[in-house]
């Protein structure tokens, strides 16, 4: 069963790709403009405001290029991972900052007087390390004791190098705050020289970016589980796609049975994958040759999809061929299967149909479990058969199933098939229609194909018929037909 969402709980919608692009297009005008703005600030040393106005755009524009990151990070999304065709697209989210701080924070100046040994901060400097605003400044020598001992080095490194080289500051590194908090701080300065070329003083700035580097971690973490589960399943699917095909007998092109001769049954079937779901589901058919001669056709559908559901079908066909090569008929058959499902470790609900046709009569013996009857196609018309009572598999301990006869003719046609094959009726019916809901729609909908099988030459040619009629209707759940010929 797909999931459904709670009523009072909807979905968030994703932002489209158009609106995340004109957002794109606008930062990198935004970009453009200040690294304009950048280019045209006074480059004289000595001119504080230019400093500043340098400063802020340099800062601005790693604010934009960050942003422009994230916001092609969400129009793509994580890493591209190869995915089966069937895959229904996981869904992906773009993480949001901490309701505690922004991605794009404030900025905080400093200066640092090498001659006069004054240091003055801006309210924001303050702000950013936590410290109490009416405190002195700390000296160049003392700002690394605000730094975690695993960051210290670099940060002396980096000012000693602007000091002793003129080289600019541009790096980042965690500050351990008054509160015991441990934020992550990204500083830019240069060193300003006095006329002889030694270094006077360095003016630095400084902004918050714990909550931006967070979102990147969120956005690393949050893709590479992605790709992990993305894995997980295309690995799941792979072994149950194994399990199956080792299982089931062959589907394309008509199945054969040595015993009988070219012409005693003409059996061919189809799995059709689900459109919404790229896992394998529990449907199966089964068409055996009996060792006294008479055939085991079987269809049916064990709740769930994976590996899980998969092996669970294995270990009921299993059941199933060993029973009926045992003797066992249909309806004992169904009630043995029943408690097989009730007594295993990981109980699920099944429904299938069960038949075993006796060639020297041309008798159809069979038992159903909750799953439709199978059809009758005779003289270009067609008929669902009457079913004998049985409840669907795992429902109940100790169900009885009942069994049927039908006597079969030369040139008839027998469709097995799942709930799946055919979508239940979701437009409402026209004025004057009576409506049609669930199982009757669908054998209906099979029906109305008997003039098509009147022309048909093979149990195959038929299967192609339906495949062309369903094979591209959206299906939730996979599904299986097996048509079987009655021959001379």
């Amino acid at each position: 069963m797909p999931p459904h969402l709670s009523a009072d709980r909807p979905a968030a919608q994703p932002p489209s790709r158009g609106t995340v692009d004109a957002l794109i297009s606008q930062t990198r005008r935004l970009r453009g403009e200040v690294d304009a703005v950048r280019r045209e600030a006074p480059a004289d040393e000595g001119d504080a405001q230019g400093r500043w106005q340098r400063a802020l755009c340099n800062l601005a524009l790693h604010q934009l290029n960050d942003l422009d990151a994230h916001l092609a990070q969400l129009r793509d999304g994580p890493p591209a991972v190869p995915v089966q065709p069937q895959a229904a697209p996981a869904a992906r989210t773009a993480p949001t900052a901490s309701r505690h701080g922004s991605l794009l924070s404030r900025v905080g100046s400093a200066e640092w007087n090498l001659l006069t040994d004054e240091a003055s901060w801006s309210g924001e400097f303050y702000q950013i390390l936590g410290r109490d605003a009416a405190a002195p400044p700390l000296t160049l020598d003392e700002l690394p004791s605000l730094v975690l001992d695993e960051d210290r080095p670099m940060l002396t490194a980096m000012v000693t190098d602007c000091l002793i080289d003129a080289k600019p500051i541009d790096g980042e590194f965690r500050i351990k705050r008054p509160d015991g908090g441990v934020r992550t701080v990204h500083m830019m300065g240069e060193p300003v020289l006095d006329p002889d070329g030694s270094t006077a003083s360095m003016w630095a700035v400084l902004r918050d970016v714990s909550e931006l580097r967070r979102s990147q971690r969120t956005v690393g973490e949050t893709g590479e589980s992605l790709q992990r589960q993305q894995h997980v399943a295309r690995t799941e699917r792979r072994l149950a796609v194994e399990l199956q095909e080792a299982v089931l007998p062959p589907w394309r092109g008509s199945l054969r049975f040595p015993r009988q001769g070219p012409r005693a049954l003409d059996v061919a079937a189809h799995y059709l994958p689900s459109s919404s779901s790229a896992l394998i589901g529990g449907n199966w058919y089964d068409a055996l040759e009996l060792p006294d001669g008479e055939t085991l056709l079987s269809v049916g559908d064990l709740t769930g999809h994976g590996v899980t559901v998969t092996s669970g079908v294995a270990m009921l066909l299993g059941a199933l061929r060993g029973m009926a090569v045992a003797g066992t008929r249909p309806g004992q058959l169904l009630s043995w299967l029943n408690q097989l499902i009730d007594s295993t470790v990981q109980p699920a609900l099944g429904s299938a149909v069960c038949c075993r046709y006796l060639p020297k009569t041309r008798t159809l013996s069979w038992a159903q479990a909750g799953h439709p009857a199978p059809l009758l196609f005779r003289d270009g018309t067609g008929r669902a058969l009457a079913a004998p009572d049985g409840v669907l598999l795992g429902v109940t301990s100790g169900a009885v199933y009942g069994q049927a006869e039908e006597s079969l003719r030369v040139g008839d046609l027998l469709l097995l098939h799942t709930g799946g094959l055919v979508p239940r009726r979701s437009k409402a019916p026209l004025p004057g229609e009576a409506e049609d809901r669930g199982e009757t729609a669908a054998v209906r909908r099979l029906l109305g194909l008997a003039p098509r099988f009147g022309e048909a030459r093979t149990a195959q040619d038929c299967i192609r018929m339906v495949v062309e009629e369903y094979g591209g209707t959206e299906r939730e759940d996979d599904a299986c037909v097996l048509m079987v010929r009655i021959g001379s």
